[in-house]
């Protein structure tokens, strides 16, 4: 693998500035997962029963059978879950979006109709409640396409939100090859949303969550008492509204399901937590589409083109095969590498080069050494630097020396090669030439194997100088 799919880079320590809507010092989302009627079922023409997030932790499908047991559970979220958590987001007046799975959607008329009438956002949950991990990218592609014209079909409109949950891993990739979703929450990669980037296309992501869910209730190490969800609930807004108050707005997904919140042992921490949000003022509850339209006017998308780690080779080493002073094949031997999203930043791509120069043998090193010229040298005389270096001596003032101070460099250049067998090197960025004197002077007497270490050093720093100007 010398391309590195996965995004371990993100907004880095450099978020972008949210001003969410009236001041807001956090967006609150709470997503109802509908999933009743559309789980595995062979009823639903699946192989087996469904085993996945129910009261029977660790429940196995009874494959060619119907688990009765299993569905009762399931129709309890449809039959009297959703009521008791339509009653309460209505009573509170909460924006709610919806994760409604298709064929559960159409089992539930009475429910989609309570969901419009309460202005719910109702996104797609896919076609079927099942697992999409082992499925051919022609077949998820058929599902989608069978998600979206069923639930126009039931909700009177096509989804513009979606969220696969047992997704596969080229669920984003073909959701934002569909183009015609204004977000995608298969991701729990962030805080904050984010723009998922194809050579073609992007999409925008609102990332969701598994740890404030109560899928964690029917889970092995979840939740055991409405107490510890709260608790959880409550920490996760607390400092979540705590960096908001601190100048880094973020956003907080709740997840829920009928079956598991809407039983009246834990309802009420629901409740409690609610009333707690309600206590706090500059808090902003909304629809995931709200806050994805806000994200797309205020965060846009960015412009489709090249990143280091998608360039050819041709063009990375045009780009950046200066960046060692006459030494492309740090650039080429790059390329060549593991190349990801993190490489993508001035911090990431200088490791990745620095890697490659520091891998050389020393022969290599030393004549990546003896590439680099003279300071205020002769070949800076005859006007034939290379375009960095002329402009780093420049930065200097060493384009502007005496006669005397250019007598100086030219005997202690003559002095430090002699000694060491390569130029004195010196990232010159932000220093002036009495300060790059005494540095020259200081060093020029340094044993050769320090200044050895000290030179392919500096050469780093300016490698990394160079990388700024470009990125």
């Amino acid at each position: 693998m010398t391309r590195y799919p996965r995004d371990m880079r993100g907004y880095g320590d450099d978020p972008p500035v949210v001003h969410w809507p009236g001041g807001a010092k956090i967006a609150l989302q709470f997503v109802l997962n509908y999933e009743e009627g559309g789980e595995n079922n062979i009823l639903h023409g699946d192989q087996g029963s469904e085993a996945f997030l129910s009261e029977i932790v660790g429940a196995q499908s009874w494959r060619g059978q119907r688990h009765w047991n299993m569905e009762s559970i399931y129709e309890y979220g449809a039959r009297s879950g959703f009521w008791r958590l339509h009653r309460l987001f209505t009573k509170f007046d909460i924006p709610v979006t919806v994760f409604g799975v298709a064929t559960a959607l159409a089992r539930a008329p009475e429910q989609v109709a309570a969901m419009q009438a309460a202005d719910w956002e109702i996104a797609s949950h896919g076609l079927k409640w099942i697992e999409y991990k082992d499925f051919t990218p022609q077949a998820e592609t058929d599902h989608i396409r069978q998600a979206k014209r069923l639930h126009r079909l039931v909700t009177g409109a096509p989804p513009q939100g979606w969220y696969t949950g047992r997704c596969s891993q080229n669920t984003l990739d073909l959701i934002t090859a569909d183009g015609s979703f204004d977000y995608i929450s298969d991701s729990y990669a962030d805080d904050l949303p984010y723009w998922h980037q194809t050579r073609s296309q992007n999409q925008l992501v609102v990332p969701y969550t598994l740890d404030c869910n109560d899928m964690r209730f029917a889970t092995p190490q979840g939740f055991n008492s409405g107490d510890q969800f709260f608790t959880y609930l409550k920490d996760s807004f607390d400092v979540l509204y705590a960096e908001g108050q601190e100048g880094a707005p973020k956003m907080m997904s709740v997840g829920l399901h009928c079956r598991l919140i809407g039983r009246p042992g834990r309802i009420q921490s629901l409740v409690r937590f609610i009333e707690y949000v309600k206590s706090k003022a500059d808090v902003w509850c909304a629809k995931r589409i709200d806050i994805a339209d806000h994200w797309r006017k205020n965060h846009p998308a960015p412009l489709i083109g090249y990143r280091p780690s998608t360039m050819p080779m041709a063009l990375f080493v045009q780009t950046f095969g200066g960046i060692f002073e006459h030494s492309p094949w740090v650039a080429t031997q790059t390329w060549q590498d593991e190349l990801g999203r993190a490489q993508d930043s001035v911090e990431g791509l200088h490791s990745a080069m620095c890697r490659q120069f520091r891998a050389a043998s020393e022969e290599t090193r030393l004549d990546v050494l003896k590439a680099h010229p003279d300071l205020a040298g002769r070949l800076a005389a005859a006007k034939s630097l290379t375009e960095d270096s002329t402009k780093e001596q420049a930065s200097a003032g060493l384009d502007m020396l005496t006669e005397e101070e250019r007598a100086e460099f030219t005997h202690l250049n003559q002095q430090y090669t002699g000694q060491h067998g390569f130029p004195f090197i010196l990232a010159v960025k932000g220093l002036n030439k009495d300060q790059i004197m005494a540095n020259f002077k200081a060093r020029i007497l340094n044993a050769r194997e320090t200044e050895f270490a000290t030179a392919c050093a500096q050469v780093e720093r300016i490698a990394l100088l160079r990388l700024q100007e470009i990125l």
